[in-house]
């Protein structure tokens, strides 16, 4: 994990983060209306942005790393997603994504996770990568379907943000469908 995997897709190219992108992704988090996706409370100031882009970067260097890209399309940043909670010794990870309200509805984290799914279970060596949504994210849970991921079922008052506890539907892909959905 020491040097970071930029890849390309047709529109899109997923590199690292940096502080230049603290303004982009200030305007993605203090969304007030996307943030019950994204289980955290809206940012209210840019430090906040500039403190996510070091955890980010700080994953890398974890037991067990994650990395996170910014999906750069005609030279703007209008998003970000990443594979975390790298387990290696179950070949498994965690999936995360968010995108500028300006795109949503374009196919551009469509290609994007298509792009970081490949990657990972190449590179990474992934058996299974999961995600959870939150179950009125329905624009999501149809993206993780058109991925090929399962529902498997709801882990009860797993995440807590917004004043209170929040159920969350759990997602999965083996590496073998994988396979099925990229052809």
């Amino acid at each position: 994990m020491n040097i970071f995997p930029t890849l390309h897709t047709e529109r899109l190219r997923l590199r690292e983060l940096t502080p230049h992108d603290a303004p982009a992704l200030f305007a993605i988090y203090r969304d007030a209306e996307a943030m019950p996706w994204f289980g955290i409370d809206p940012m209210t100031d840019i430090s906040q942005a500039h403190a996510l882009i070091a955890t980010f970067a700080h994953w890398r260097t974890q037991a067990n790393p994650g990395t996170r890209w910014g999906l750069e399309y005609a030279g703007e940043l209008m998003g970000t997603c990443g594979l975390f909670k790298w387990n290696r010794q179950w070949n498994s990870c965690a999936l995360a994504c968010e995108l500028a309200p300006s795109a949503r509805g374009s196919g551009l984290m469509s290609e994007a996770l298509r792009s970081v799914l490949d990657w990972g279970f190449a590179q990474m060596q992934l058996h299974r990568v999961e995600a959870l949504v939150h179950p009125r994210n329905l624009p999501s849970q149809a993206l993780l379907g058109r991925l090929g991921f399962t529902r498997e079922g709801v882990l009860r008052e797993a995440g807590f943000w917004a004043g209170g506890y929040q159920d969350l539907h759990v997602f999965s892909l083996l590496a073998h469908e994988h396979v099925k959905v990229s052809r």
